[in-house]
């Protein structure tokens, strides 16, 4: 499961420029470790920034690929890797034995290195942030939103709410959950319980689900999942405020607090 090492991002349906710069660095969180990140910038900003979240096979090919289409559609971007304690600075290529080093990943390890990517990101511009993330990732986004970070909103695909933890009343941004219907990693009554939770809680989310589509479906090479995938980059354009002019086309508004499409369902409190 999750974006193998071949996979390749669908580009974004609305490209406002290209990638003025990009490349690797090595950040440092607080607690002394040193962890691997990709940046992209864009050639035309659009006043906002994506902290990008990988899979469980941590920051390989397909995370920086994704970096350089959100810079072209306008944001500043950084991705990271999950592994630096554990596995150091190596390649997360096909080789990698991410299920060795996942076990001993923790929620808190997650957020001490975002918050250290974050303030690397936050250096190229000052306008609002939010996290993207997949699989693993996506379920570390929302799970972000909670931590204090000054995140303007969370989005994640095919998540897994077991990683999320009992946050939701910590929640301070809204939440964007991309969904497969098809989905083995996890199950619609997981995602009812998660809701549940967060409408408890009071707590704002849009959520769509892509009928029939698999786990990692956002993929460039599934031709059959070629408009889930552009439908998907409008949700998250609107999300985050980067392409207001199809807000209605795409079914979640820029607070993510309003449906406009069949499968989608929204909690606002």
């Amino acid at each position: 499961m999750c974006h193998p090492a071949d996979s390749r991002p669908p580009a974004a349906p609305v490209i406002t420029g290209s990638v003025a710069e990009e490349g690797r660095l090595e950040i440092t969180a607080a607690d002394g470790n040193r962890f691997n990140a990709f940046r992209a910038a864009p050639t035309v900003p659009n006043g906002r920034s994506v902290l990008l979240l990988p899979d469980r096979r941590g920051l390989h090919p397909f995370y920086e690929d994704l970096a350089r289409r959100f810079a072209e559609a306008g944001f500043f971007t950084l991705t990271f890797d999950f592994y630096g304690r554990s596995a150091g600075l190596g390649a997360r290529d096909a080789a990698f034995d991410w299920a060795a080093h996942m076990p001993l990943l923790e929620p808190a390890h997650v957020e001490a290195d975002a918050a250290a990517a974050l303030s690397v990101l936050r250096e190229w511009g000052s306008g609002p942030v939010f996290s993207v993330g997949f699989c693993l990732g996506g379920s570390y986004s929302w799970r972000l939103a909670s931590a204090d970070l000054g995140l303007a909103g969370a989005a994640g695909f095919y998540g897994v709410p077991r990683f999320f933890g009992d946050r939701a009343e910590q929640l301070s941004a809204p939440l964007l959950m991309l969904l497969a219907g098809e989905d083995v990693v996890t199950t619609k009554e997981e995602f009812d319980s998660f809701t549940a939770g967060l409408d408890r809680a009071g707590k704002e989310y849009g959520i769509h689900v892509y009928e029939g589509a698999p786990h990692s479906f956002f993929d460039d090479a599934f031709a059959d999942w070629q408009d889930a995938c552009t439908d998907a980059w409008h949700r998250l354009l609107a999300f985050t405020g980067g392409d207001a002019g199809v807000v209605g086309d795409a079914g979640v508004a820029d607070n993510a607090g309003d449906p406009r499409g069949p499968g989608d369902t929204v909690g606002e409190r």
